[in-house]
């Protein structure tokens, strides 16, 4: 999309990161935003498509509502257009992550967070998604995820299936990106970005 950041290899704190990532996020003019949305949604509903095809049967995707600087908006609505089940997170005191059946209602969460409005199914819904895309804000080569700090997905993503894929969604630049790696960092097994579609990484 011609919008990168720049980096070196000396792999910053987490901290540093963030803020870099996130001040650039912001200066997005907001076509470019706009176009780089557009086509992550369409290689997310392109992946639910071809696992659906491969399962025969409707394929459930735990996926997030993004928020003004994360990339992917309007990407749950167009799962459920496309046929596919759509769980989106609730986020518990201890910061745990519920989830619910997005069926187009939401409801605002804990700062600003959007959350679905659906009945909460607990904690190990996360284990019938095919599919989870996660938030992030840089993923390395080795598939260790940059995340806001919270711990929340590095523990839901405890309760995902071996055979699932886990989608982190990025803007260009964003991957590969030097990330420190911590003890109790999940890592993503793929990536989609803008230019990139998605891409798988060995693990």
């Amino acid at each position: 999309m011609g919008f990168s950041y720049q980096h070196n290899d000396s792999r910053p704190s987490k901290v540093a990161l963030r803020r870099v990532i996130l001040a650039t996020r912001r200066s997005m003019p907001p076509a470019v935003r706009r176009s780089a949305d557009a086509a992550i949604a369409a290689a997310a509903v392109a992946e639910a498509d071809r696992w659906g095809a491969r399962l025969k049967r409707r394929v459930t995707v735990a996926a997030y509502w993004a928020m003004s600087d994360e990339p992917g908006a309007g990407l749950c609505d167009r799962l459920v257009a496309a046929g596919h089940d759509v769980l989106l997170p609730l986020l518990l005191p201890d910061n745990d992550l519920d989830w619910a059946l997005h069926t187009g209602e939401t409801t605002p969460g804990p700062g600003r967070l959007v959350q679905p409005a659906g009945p909460p199914l607990g904690p190990e819904a996360m284990a019938d998604a095919d599919i989870v895309l996660v938030p992030a804000l840089g993923v390395a080569s080795d598939g260790t995820r940059l995340g806001r700090g919270g711990g929340s997905y590095d523990r839901a993503l405890t309760r995902v299936r071996r055979d699932a894929t886990v989608v982190a969604l990025l803007y260009d630049g964003e991957w590969p990106h030097p990330v420190p790696a911590q003890a109790h960092d999940r890592p993503v097994n793929a990536v989609i970005t803008p230019t990139s579609g998605l891409v798988a990484i060995a693990l």
